[in-house]
């Protein structure tokens, strides 16, 4: 049992399956960034998979599947794991969210790194997110509704 366990874990790390930051997500380009690209607000992002449809506006909504995490590996929240995405108008989320799914088109996938300033600010979200919290995310945008 034990070496099974140690071939298993083995094999966990050499794929690189038990890193800090969440996997899963499938269908990244061959070539994507790997260093991360800052906007003006201080947002950091990288396209995983890029996509020829169009991009969000602020008051569209739209429907996604993501993971969250922060910056010591925990993931706070994951439509994955409900094995459900979700819906959403853009403007009524994290700033964040907001300015990095416009980056982004349809059928697309983006990985954000959020300055707490864009996310949940000084307070954070009791229960989830601690205060100052940088937070990531990598988006997948299913669709977009005006």
């Amino acid at each position: 049992m034990m070496k099974y366990f140690a071939a298993t874990l083995a094999m966990l790390l050499l794929c690189g399956c038990a890193s800090k930051t969440p996997t899963g997500l499938s269908n990244v380009d061959p070539d994507a960034p790997t260093e991360f690209t800052e906007t003006k607000s201080g947002l950091k992002y990288r396209i995983l998979r890029k996509s020829a449809g169009p991009k969000p506006s602020p008051t569209d909504n739209v429907t996604v599947d993501y993971t969250g995490w922060l910056d010591n590996g925990t993931e706070f929240d994951s439509s994955y794991a409900r094995r459900q995405p979700t819906s959403f108008r853009l403007d009524q989320v994290v700033p964040g969210w907001t300015e990095g799914l416009q980056l982004v088109g349809k059928g697309g996938m983006i990985e954000l790194e959020i300055p707490y300033e864009l996310g949940y600010g000084p307070e954070g979200r009791p229960g989830s997110i601690p205060p100052y919290a940088t937070l990531h995310f990598k988006v997948e945008l299913h669709d977009i509704n005006p």
